[in-house]
């Protein structure tokens, strides 16, 4: 009878897992049966329906004990976590002051540190070694099943008394703050924590796109762009053979009305950053170019040019925390593509009735609704993207269920030039934006680049342009020239209640922050400018 399937935490097959099935004590007939998982991660076993204690083992992985029930039928879906070093910080977005517990999945003693990252990667403070006295007792434990929607539950186990608690509170300065986590092995593993200030500070606040990050993470199995409804019945052996990501030739990543959640309450590979990896250093690797690591290059360009801010998680946005009337100026940047109704109305009514100023220094921004289950779980609306594309009325996932985010922020998404990077060419030279900048119309800008997954430019990986649903009095000031026509639209729009929107239309413009003068200049003109230090 097939039992169920074990895999690890990317819901790969593991194959070779011994199993000892018990039936509980209360049974008539004490029995116990030992399996082994098969190639496929599928596990056989000679057992009547009925409730099991099963205790699983395989070198390399975290053992355990579960209670499950056998039922004809339903196959149950077993997960053991491999040893490696891992962690992340619960809450993962807090506000100065406020505690997050630090959960870390080790195979051995590990020293932890938590870090600034800003101009500079600055220690703020070691934190200690952690070990047990019991034998891998650093080692995490998983829920078995989809754990991708409830969350890992890390320290669930073992932490009931108090004084085992693992708690950090955080610092006074607002910013993006790493915990540093290392084995005498030589294991390493860094995870991201926004601090937002007590109260606000400065009249500048940042947004890390942390709803982005979640929907990019795959640990569990999923993320919105591997499994994003569900996961298969059956775990992955050969992801080339079995995903139709790879298998289906008219794949697209959104072809059902429905998606299963995500949940926050995961820790994030993507968001990794070498131990000694600087701010002026080259982004390597296919995610962290535009993610948390790529939002760090904006946040030392603020520091290098002396811009104070305040820094928020979106999560914090969403649930009331940022008061936008605090502040003159909010910037949203690299890839914020997931927002919630909520969220883009806040933002909206605040540029277009109140006078707020916005720049987003992003590409492929606010393009799908979120909703959020609790404050720790999304779904992500993405609809059927196949049928929305094919009847061409709507510009995005947003479009349909709220209106297209170019009524905000004067260019939305677009498939032409996807994965391609490229310099700007100057449209308005006499515009204040290039001010000092000596740039003439025609004349590139924008070359260099930290990005290295889609390398060659300011303009480039995913780009917005102008659409129908753009304000009438939007004005493009320069534009990409990646090919197919996909470059970016730089404009710059007025309100009437004294507004202003400012808006690059690339995910790798913070790429080349700091590295390019131009890049760098305009983007300090229009923030002096909306912060009201030049006239």
């Amino acid at each position: 009878m097939l039992i169920g399937y074990v895999a690890d935490e990317r819901y790969v097959a593991l194959p070779d897992v011994l199993l000892e099935f018990e039936n509980e004590p209360r049974s008539k007939e004490q029995r116990s049966v030992e399996a082994r998982s098969r190639a496929s991660g599928a596990v056989y076993a000679d057992l009547l329906p009925g409730d099991y204690r099963v205790t699983l083992n395989k070198p390399g992985f975290g053992g355990k004990r579960v209670a499950m029930t056998v039922r004809e039928g339903t196959p149950y879906h077993f997960r053991l976590l491999s040893d490696c070093l891992l962690g992340y910080p619960w809450p993962k977005w807090v506000r100065a002051g406020e505690n997050s517990e630090f959960r870390v999945h080790s195979p051995e003693a590990y020293e932890l540190e938590l870090w600034r990252y800003g101009w500079k990667k600055e220690l703020v403070r070691k934190l200690g070694w952690y070990d047990e006295h019991g034998p891998r007792a650093t080692v995490q434990i998983t829920p078995d099943g989809d754990y991708s929607r409830t969350g890992v539950e890390w320290n669930k186990f073992g932490y009931a008394n108090p004084a085992l608690k693992q708690y950090v509170t955080a610092p006074e300065r607002s910013g993006l703050y790493y915990f540093h986590a290392r084995t005498r092995s030589g294991l390493f593993f860094s995870f991201p924590w926004v601090v937002a200030p007590a109260s606000p500070q400065h009249k500048l606040a940042v947004l890390a796109s942390n709803i982005t990050w979640n929907a990019y993470n795959t640990f569990g199995g999923r993320s919105n762009y591997i499994n994003a409804d569900k996961l298969p019945a059956v775990p992955t052996v050969n992801s080339r053979q079995e995903l139709e990501r790879y298998t289906d030739a008219e794949y697209v990543n959104y072809g059902v009305e429905e998606y299963a959640p995500l949940s926050f309450e995961r820790p994030e590979s993507i968001n990794f950053v070498p131990e000694n990896e600087q701010v002026t250093d080259p982004i390597e690797g296919r995610t962290a170019c535009h993610l948390a690591p790529a939002e760090w290059r904006l946040l030392g360009w603020l520091e290098r040019e002396s811009f104070d801010y305040d820094f928020y998680a979106e999560t914090q946005f969403h649930f009331g925390q940022l008061n936008l009337d605090d502040y003159q100026v909010l910037i949203i940047s690299t890839h914020p593509e997931y927002w919630s109704r909520d969220m883009y109305f806040r933002l909206k009514s605040w540029v277009h009735e109140r006078g707020g100023k916005l720049l987003y220094l992003g590409g492929n921004g606010l393009n799908c609704e979120v909703d959020f289950l609790d404050e720790s779980t999304i779904v992500i609306q993405n609809g059927n993207e196949r049928e929305r594309v094919r009847q061409g009325t709507t510009e995005s996932r947003f479009h349909p269920r709220v209106e297209s985010e170019a009524n905000l922020l004067g260019v939305v998404f677009t498939y032409d030039g996807i994965m391609t990077s490229a310099p700007y060419r100057v449209e308005d030279a006499e515009h204040w934006v290039f001010a000092g900048t000596d740039l003439k119309n025609g004349d590139l800008f924008g070359e260099p680049s930290l990005h290295r997954r889609c390398p060659g430019g300011a303009s480039g990986h995913e780009t917005d342009k102008i659409s129908s649903h753009s304000p009438a009095n939007v004005k493009l000031l320069a534009k990409g020239t990646n090919p197919d026509n996909g470059g970016a639209h730089m404009v710059i729009y007025d309100t009437p209640s004294g507004g202003q929107v400012f808006s690059v239309g690339s995910i790798t413009w913070p790429s080349s922050i700091l590295v390019d003068d131009a890049v760098s200049l305009i983007t300090a003109n229009v923030l002096r400018r909306f912060l009201g230090q030049t006239s």
